[in-house]
């Protein structure tokens, strides 16, 4: 039988899902969107919302209800090769390609960048990103209770620093809103839902669902019924802190770009704001949470690469690819911010659409009888839009024209696909096939099953 969990249990849960999640990009988008979006913030946050919280508490879920044993185990239900290269490559994305030096360049720009010359600050990222990746790959070597004490003390900590922060931007607005930005002037609700991508949190709550599985199961549930309902009601609570926090950070920073200018990024917004209501000591008391913040964020993400690779290839031990994701994140990291965030996007573009088609498998999974046709059918569908938005976005990211090839499908995908030109082409294709293959599905079962029965 079940335990009965207090209020109290799923707060636990839920703030420990909290701190899972929050960490540099949880930061600077709503930031950056409440500076681009200006007097369309609510309409723009309320897209990102949906991407940035309510995707990733379907992910958590999506794992406890398919009654999978990690990501791989989900993504293999497409295909074996499938699931071990896409969880590979979710697990390299939060990890060194892009949210782990995130990490070192988000706690650079908000905690070190202020106080520095703008002539020093490439050979200030260098050693401030050589301290702060040192550091991490010393902790992750030998992963201690030391980092999870530092991060239940992080997590309530950043809570009350954001909360006086926004709580002064709301009583004493910087400025007001100004008009959009041209990608918000129309469509702020669409592209707030894809500026939400960047978070990477539905990718990350594929890996995180099993963590607050076996949380809850420590407290004494254990019916697969019961560590769904669990799961829901600590999600919520991770849920609803976030949603605070992101819509508190972007009306933030739409109220600021009179004071501040319109920014590159999303940190120098977070400091800029600190420095104007607090001076110095605002400045360094949010850089030295967010730097610790960061820090742990960083820790994690090695130690669950290095953990999942080492599994994959035991011959490379854990220590060695603990050096390695340290080394590469270092060098990624000294590309700045900016870079780091333009390259992201293109990868980001292609794994999203995969994950969330993923997520909705996982929940209609029973109505199709989990047949495999289904998984794949709808798989491939996404998978043919969402390589061609990647490399239309690497294209724009770096300045240069589609090639003949790539324009003509994407001229032709702006044409016959629904939202195509909102980066959400893939969602009508793959509702459809999942419904058509479904159904076919059903009934391909149910005529084996009345087979069966006259045979016998």
């Amino acid at each position: 039988m079940d335990t009965k969990l207090s209020f109290k249990a799923y707060a636990v849960v839920g703030m420990m899902l909290f701190a899972l999640f929050f960490g540099a990009g949880n930061l600077i988008f709503p930031a950056q969107l409440g500076q681009y979006a200006g007097s369309e913030v609510w309409i723009a946050i309320a897209g990102f919302l949906i991407t940035g919280v309510g995707l990733p508490l379907l992910g958590i879920l999506a794992i406890g209800y398919s009654k999978s044993n990690d990501l791989q185990d989900l993504s293999s239900r497409v295909h074996p090769i499938f699931g071990l290269v896409f969880t590979a490559l979710l697990y390299l994305t939060i990890g060194p390609f892009f949210a782990l030096p995130r990490t070192g360049a988000v706690s650079y720009e908000v905690g070190i960048a202020p106080f520095i010359g703008q002539e020093y600050m490439s050979i200030g990222l260098i050693v401030f990103s050589a301290i702060f990746f040192g550091i991490s790959l010393w902790l992750s070597l030998n992963p201690s209770k030391m980092v999870d004490s530092i991060g239940k003390f992080l997590s309530p900590a950043i809570l009350v620093t954001l909360g006086v922060l926004l709580i002064a931007a709301i009583f004493n607005p910087m400025g007001s809103t100004e008009a959009p930005q041209e990608a918000y002037a129309s469509g702020a609700f669409l592209k707030g839902f894809t500026e939400g991508y960047n978070t990477m949190d539905a990718l990350a709550s594929l890996v995180f669902g099993i963590i607050v599985i076996a949380t809850v199961r420590k407290l004494g549930v254990t019916s697969s019924k019961g560590i769904l309902a669990a799961t829901l009601k600590s999600g919520v609570v991770a849920a609803a802190l976030l949603a605070i926090v992101y819509t508190g950070i972007a009306y933030l920073g739409a109220t600021s770009t009179a004071t501040l200018g319109l920014l590159d990024t999303g940190g120098p917004v977070l400091s800029g704001a600190s420095s104007h209501y607090f001076g110095t000591f605002g400045t360094l008391l949010l850089a030295v949470i967010i730097t610790l913040a960061c820090l742990t964020t960083a820790i994690g993400l090695i130690v669950a690469n290095a953990e999942f690779f080492h599994k994959l290839t035991p011959k490379i031990s854990y220590k060695t690819y603990v050096v390695i994701f340290s080394v590469f994140s270092f060098i990624v990291a000294n590309a700045g911010l900016a870079n780091i965030i333009t390259y992201s996007i293109p990868v980001l573009m292609f794994l999203y659409p995969l994950a969330i088609v993923l997520i909705i498998l996982a929940f209609t999974s029973p109505l199709f009888k989990h047949d495999r046709m289904v998984y794949i059918a709808a798989i491939t569908v996404t998978f043919f839009i969402a390589i061609i938005d990647g490399l239309k976005t690497l294209t724009s990211s770096l300045g240069v024209a589609n090639p003949g090839w790539l324009q003509a499908i994407v001229d032709f995908y702006a044409a016959v696909l629904p939202l195509y030109a909102d980066g959400l082409g893939w969602l009508l294709p793959a509702v459809v096939v999942i419904a058509v293959t479904g159904l076919i599905a059903r009934s391909r079962k149910s005529v084996s099953v009345q087979t069966a029965q006259n045979e016998y």
